[in-house]
């Protein structure tokens, strides 16, 4: 994703019954890093006492040593990757949070954002509560802690009726998983179980794989689970409002959600390809010699557009993974170095080429523009760029850790400008039309960062598109 201010929604693991897991949630946030590389965290529930671990850093490096995953002993677990779409990046803001409360120790993580946290923080701060971090987590915490119903899963209920936005969270009690998706679903989270018997909840299903887990079903939006010894039983979280549609987030498709997962009812793989398809027929570029995409994101995007326009697929760039998110070079020299310790042009592939790029989505513009540069070192003969998605005008306010309004290249320029900008032969971006064709049940998806129609907020203002090619 060449997008420089777009980041990871988090992601959340859960395991009910198994001997071994914190190592069954190691393993699968090992799946999900992806979704967060800010800090991870696993608590554990041996029936009587949760304990928990959390750091800064990568999952491998968090729990490096092998005692850390020995000494969380426990037949339940909950872990959490971060990307801080809210609060700073420090270790107070580290997930699972615990509290220990009327019912007793609750351990909570949690992916998505919440559009009413800072009114709902400003109101307990004001009735004498004591906040320790600044993420929506610990408000929700909060509201469970403070509320008057008898049992865990109607305090947990009781709470989630009172917050408003983008929520899949997974909690741990003592003897007692749960799992509960905001009322539109615009976070996923599934239900698996494996051959012992045991019971998971992930962000993704790709990080079942690991674990010898099969996915039951998704939790529906407005759905929480509980899961113990007795079995799985449902719950639906009280709302206000007559009828809530679901307002799926579509970036998990175009860039969040690995290929190999499966959201919102379809195979990743699957609906990223047919964007890329859908790319080919809207703008084509003739007698192109080769398709390829930006690593890693956009690979299955250009995979289709290649499938579709007939154009061969070649590897263009090649990205080193072990660059870590906080490399800096000694004397920084030259602003473009970022990119080209990430990313190296394969001259023999790329030089006197007419070459289609393709990537799913462009924020600011400014890592487009090192790439492009970039991949101009290799001397193609034409660079023809195209988008898996449509312009994004408007920022996220569910999750996704995306610049103001004013910083989106795409809010203040029409595609013809951000070509130039670009320095690229043609520019073409997947319409919102297009990339509706496309969902299964297009109107079950949020689409608010290209037009402005936030489901949640009252003022909704529609930005006019201005996607095509020039």
């Amino acid at each position: 994703m060449s997008s420089d201010s777009i980041h990871e929604s988090c992601g959340v693991f859960g395991v009910f019954n198994n001997p071994r897991a914190a190592h069954l949630v190691y393993l699968g946030l090992y799946a999900l890093q992806h979704r967060g590389q800010e800090s991870s965290g696993i608590a554990v529930s041996d029936g009587n006492t949760v304990n928990i671990h959390k750091a800064m850093g990568l999952v491998g490096h968090v729990f490096k040593h092998q005692s850390t995953i020995e000494n969380l002993k426990g037949h339940s677990a909950i872990g959490h990757n971060r990307y801080s779409t809210t609060g700073a990046s420090t270790i107070e803001n580290a997930q699972p949070i615990l509290i220990n409360c009327r019912a007793g120790q609750i351990a909570g993580a949690h992916n998505g954002n919440l559009i009413n946290a800072d009114s709902l923080r400003k109101r307990m701060v004001n009735d004498g509560s004591i906040f320790m971090s600044t993420t929506d987590t610990e408000v929700i915490m909060h509201l469970i802690a403070r509320s008057k119903r008898e049992t865990i899963e109607a305090m947990i209920l009781d709470a989630l009726s009172g917050v408003e936005g983008a929520y899949s969270v997974v909690f741990l009690a003592s003897d007692t998983l749960y799992g509960a998706r905001d009322p539109r679903g615009i976070r996923p989270l599934i239900l698996g179980k494996n051959s012992e018997g045991s019971f998971f909840l992930s962000s993704e299903t790709c990080a079942f794989d690991l674990s010898g887990a099969q996915m039951i079903r998704e939790i529906e939006p407005g759905e929480m689970v509980r899961i113990d010894k007795r079995g799985i039983v449902s719950y639906r979280i009280p709302v206000f409002e007559p009828e809530i549609r679901p307002a799926h987030c579509v970036f998990e498709f175009i860039y969040f959600s690995r290929p190999d997962s499966f959201v919102f009812g379809s195979n990743v793989d699957k609906i990223r390809r047919k964007f890329g398809r859908q790319l080919a027929i809207d703008f084509p570029v003739k007698d192109a010699d080769l398709v390829m995409g930006v690593p890693d994101s956009a690979t299955t995007a250009a995979l289709g557009f290649s499938e579709q326009s007939g154009i061969r697929f070649d590897i263009g760039l090649i990205r080193n993974h072990y660059v870590g998110r906080t490399f800096i070079h000694p004397g920084q020299s030259g602003r473009d170095f970022g990119t080209r310790i990430k990313f190296n042009p394969v001259k023999g592939v790329l030089k006197g080429k007419k070459v289609v790029i393709v990537d799913d989505s462009i924020v600011r513009g400014t890592t487009m523009l090192k790439i492009i540069r970039l991949v101009k070192t290799a001397e193609p003969a034409q660079i023809h760029l195209r988008i898996s998605s449509p312009p994004v005008m408007c920022p996220c306010f569910y999750g996704i850790d995306m610049p103001t309004e004013s910083e989106l290249i795409a809010s203040n320029r029409n595609v013809e400008e951000i070509r130039q900008y670009l320095e690229v032969d043609s520019l073409g971006y997947l319409s919102v039309e297009g990339m509706q064709s496309v969902l299964p049940g297009p109107e079950n998806f949020c689409t608010a960062c290209f037009n402005g129609k936030y489901p949640m907020l009252e003022k909704n203002v529609e930005k006019e598109m201005v996607g095509g090619q020039f």
